[in-house]
């Protein structure tokens, strides 16, 4: 065997032992999905919710100017009824019974006023000649005068007898829909005790209790509102009253706030108030809270960062910040330069230098930001 065969034969299993110790060469990493979320600061703004109902800012309770039993019972509660309608009707026989009566008693009257004007025209006749005293005239005179006052008297008993019997007759007084009725057919019902409530449908309002250490700062802030059917639809409120003594049995405040704009809302459904009023001069960022992390302790968020060259790619880092507050689902914080993109879903997958793929619109901010 010559030389150079001998060589040959020794380089083949060289060259696989090098190859067996070359390592593979690693796939790069792709850029991991984030989504994201820009700095933008406002002043800071404390806010508070408040649970309360839609009602009317008119509502009158309806009762019976006389007692009895009902015969009948016209209304339910949802029913829309007009200014006259009649809602409920009492059994009427006493109060006819009383209307004739009374005017047997303004018959009778009225017969001894017009004898006793008789009486004292003929004997003012005969007191010229002398025939009838002084004292038989002015006896005569009071007579007349007292009889004419009794028929007058029962005159007005029989008016008020049949504005009684009237009674007898509930009528709306107003336009508007029945929120409550609290009586039967058959029941038998006191004087003046509320048995039906109307609530006039163009004024609603948002009525909310306010606790006692939220009032000093309750009238300066600015309220949304919204209702439980569409909480995603936010509207406008304002104060129009604010009650000046605590509910007893809540030791609360009641706040009444009607909408900015003609707006219907349904009588009784649930209502969320939101109040803002600004604090201090100090400027905030509200991020969702799922993008808040911990650095030794700390509260940190991961901001992104552009990768240098062209790469369609950005790197992230951590950052610490300083926390200010919370607003239902977002952190207030400071302590970043306006415009940054923190990472805001998936905080715990995050480590210093991945790469990170942003959407089309994070990817928008950061070519705005790079023309700034």
């Amino acid at each position: 065997m010559n030389t150079s065969h001998a060589a040959a034969l020794l380089a083949v299993p060289l060259a696989a032992l090098l190859a067996a110790c070359t390592p593979n060469k690693p796939t790069a990493e792709a850029p991991r999905p984030v989504r994201t979320a820009e700095i933008r600061y406002d002043a800071a703004r404390e806010a508070n919710r408040y649970v309360g109902t839609v009602r009317a800012r008119h509502e009158v309770d309806q009762a019976f100017r006389v007692g009895g039993k009902v015969v009948q019972r016209k209304v339910d509660v949802g029913q829309t009824v007009r200014e006259g309608d009649v809602l409920a009707v009492l059994d009427d026989a006493d109060y006819r019974l009383a209307v004739e009566a009374a005017q047997q008693q303004l018959t009778a009257a009225t017969t001894q006023a017009r004898q006793a004007e008789s009486d004292r025209q003929r004997l003012n006749a005969l007191k010229a000649d002398g025939s009838v005293s002084d004292s038989d005239d002015e006896k005569a005179h009071s007579g007349a005068r007292t009889a004419e006052a009794t028929a007058q008297a029962q005159a007005r008993n029989l008016e008020l007898a049949r504005n009684r019997l009237n009674y007898t007759v509930l009528r709306a007084p107003r336009s508007g829909v029945v929120t409550a009725v609290k009586f039967e057919v058959g029941q038998v019902v006191a004087e003046g005790l509320p048995i039906v409530s109307i609530a006039a449908e163009g004024e609603p309002e948002i009525v909310v209790d306010v606790p006692e250490d939220h009032l000093a700062n309750f009238t300066k802030g600015k309220f949304k509102a919204s209702l439980a059917s569409a909480p995603g639809e936010s509207f406008d409120v304002v104060l129009r009253e604010m009650s000046p003594e605590a509910v007893p049995q809540t030791r609360t405040f009641r706040a009444r706030l009607k909408p900015v704009s003609t707006r219907r809302l349904p009588l009784g459904a649930t209502a969320t108030l939101v109040a803002e009023r600004p604090t201090a001069q100090t400027t905030v960022a509200a991020i969702p809270a799922a993008a808040i992390t911990q650095n030794n302790g700390k509260p940190a968020v991961w901001a992104v960062r552009r990768a240098t060259g062209t790469d369609a790619f950005a790197l992230v880092e951590m950052v610490p910040v300083t926390v200010h507050g919370f607003r239902n689902d977002d952190v207030l914080l400071s302590g970043l330069p306006a415009g940054t993109l923190v990472v805001t879903a998936g905080v715990q997958k995050m480590a210093p230098g991945l790469k990170v793929a942003l959407s089309g619109a994070d990817r928008a901010v950061e070519v705005s930001q790079a023309a700034r």
